[in-house]
């Protein structure tokens, strides 16, 4: 048996190719799909901490605030309306991420971005000129299925075009521009909270257009994928594709391995109802268990409403605007060590050590507001070292989450599916993902006033059980070849009894020559 959660370490199949410039620059200007992501996780939470904004759409949480000086401090910003803003996005992303399924396997990862791009547009621009609620939230809905079209297509395209022993940092790229979103977002409403006549919030969300734009440009210019333009037929295309990302003349082995997927896939007529056999439940248990455990880490806490939840405990408007600044740089720093990092370390160790590491925030970071909120929710007045205090942990927190789950909540289920259950399962990991983001983000603020400082020791729970999952349950996947992956599950000492001889003999060797010669 290999180690908890490992794969022996002997070599497996070794595809030959480079990291061209070709390569490298599709991929970042793919990976800018997480603009859109990352810019809205961030603006959402800043605009809510406007006052102009509350004046206008939500007088009641203005009023709460400002004038009801006997509010719970936990429970000023406590309004379904105001959270179904933020989260009615994600409700969107869910049941566009369904349909995307369809469009990026038969249409191509192309045309789900480019369709991601447009529909993203077209929310910001009517969010950037609301005049009323209901304006609001149905952009927040548009935006929503911009997202969940780019959050399908994005990292599978990822995947599938960087060579296998880059696959890591290239996709990461995906999470590093979400991040760099979320970084713009915050320093955008810092400033824009400033402008004279309380009109900045439609310039933070009106300025959503702008990654829309190199969002739907990008996808214009793209290649499409070997793996994708085999499964629609066209071979020649394919191959002459393969070569450029592979920067080789004899891509042979690649191309003729791909090919005997791609006619394996195709013998699957409905790839939704084969999620459910036995040979695919470690899979299935990748599309959800993570995106799951993503979500109920508590990051989200912090992103969506990190303004909020600043001024929630004791910063004025403006400080907690800057705050916000500082978890979000910290947050684009901390992606790039997981660049760097999850190729030459694997994604084993970064999911354990950030896991360890979040706790330990989580459980000073409740200690802290415990000890000066108590459960009345009047600090009175705050000192200086202990706001210092609470946005150091919050960082060496989101730290954590940046160069783990963060990253490999993306990268880990889109390199494990095999091609014929591939976009069927992704549209699973995107759903679920976008599921328990409604469900965190519409909770947060009722759970926030009644559980107080109680709340982040309920997502520290999580975040212990889901280390415990990674450590027994997860195979290193680091220098796997995407089309070879079966062989981390026949390996794991868990997942291997579920591996029927049938699909276990989905991987082929070729000749040289490209003739299919014997299943493994």
């Amino acid at each position: 048996m290999p180690a908890v959660g490992g794969i022996p370490t002997g070599p497996g199949k070794e595809y030959p190719g480079n990291l061209t410039p070709y390569v490298l620059v599709t991929c970042v200007v793919a990976a800018m799909g997480g603009l859109i992501f990352g810019y809205d996780i961030g603006i959402s939470g800043g605009v809510t901490s406007m006052d102009p904004f509350l004046r206008k759409f939500f007088p009641k949480v203005y009023r709460s605030k400002h004038d009801d000086t006997s509010t719970n401090q936990y429970c000023q910003y406590n309004s379904e309306t105001l959270t179904m803003f933020t989260s009615s996005l994600y409700l969107a992303a869910l049941l566009s991420s369904l349909v995307a399924s369809t469009v990026t396997r038969k249409l191509g990862r192309k045309p789900s971005m480019l369709l991601g791009g447009l529909l993203f547009f077209a929310g910001a621009l009517l969010n950037g000129f609301a005049q009323a609620v209901w304006m609001l939230i149905v952009g927040r809905i548009l935006l929503g299925f911009g997202i969940g079209f780019a959050n399908q297509s994005v990292p599978l395209y990822l995947s599938e075009t960087a060579p296998y022993k880059y696959r890591g940092a290239l996709n990461i790229g995906f999470q590093l521009s979400i991040t760099v979103g979320i970084l713009i977002a915050n320093v955008l409403n810092y400033f824009f909270a400033k402008i004279d006549g309380g009109w900045g919030w439609r310039l933070s969300l009106g300025g959503a257009i702008v990654p829309a734009i190199i969002l739907t440009a990008g996808s214009l210019f793209l290649p499409d994928t070997p793996n994708s333009l085999i499964e629609r037929g066209n071979m020649e295309d394919a191959r002459e594709k393969l070569k450029r990302i592979r920067g080789l003349e004899n891509v042979d082995e690649e191309f003729d391995d791909l090919v005997m997927a791609s006619e394996l896939s195709k013998k699957v007529e409905h790839p939704w109802r084969n999620l459910l056999q036995r040979k695919y439940r470690p899979h299935v248990a990748v599309a959800t268990l993570i995106p799951f455990f993503q979500q109920f880490t508590g990051i989200n806490v912090i992103m969506f409403y990190a303004p909020v939840l600043f001024n929630t405990i004791g910063f004025g408007d403006d400080a907690s605007l800057m705050s916000s600044v500082i978890t979000g740089l910290v947050n684009v720093v901390a992606t790039l060590v997981s660049i760097y990092g999850v190729d030459k370390w694997g994604r084993r160790f970064l999911f354990l050590e950030g896991g360890a590491q979040m706790l330990i925030c989580q459980i000073i970071v409740a200690a802290c507001i415990g000890a000066k909120f108590g459960i009345d929710g009047q600090p009175g007045e705050l000192p200086k070292w202990y706001a210092i205090v609470v946005v150091l942990f919050i960082c060496i927190y989101v730290a954590a989450f940046a160069w783990s789950w963060g990253p490999l909540g993306w990268l880990v289920p889109s390199e494990v599916f095999p091609l014929e259950i591939r976009s069927a399962a992704q549209s699973i990991n995107v759903s679920v993902n976008m599921v328990f983001t409604f469900v965190v983000a519409q909770a947060f603020l009722n759970m926030l006033c009644h559980m107080k400082f109680g709340l982040f020791l309920f997502f520290a729970f999580f975040v212990v059980v889901m280390t415990i999952y990674i450590y027994y349950f997860l195979p290193e996947t680091k220098n796997i070849p995407i089309e070879e992956m079966n062989q981390v599950w026949r390996s794991h000492w868990f997942w291997a009894k579920f591996m029927t001889e049938e699909f276990s003999n989905g991987n082929v060797e070729m000749h040289k020559g490209g003739q299919a010669l014997k299943n493994v």
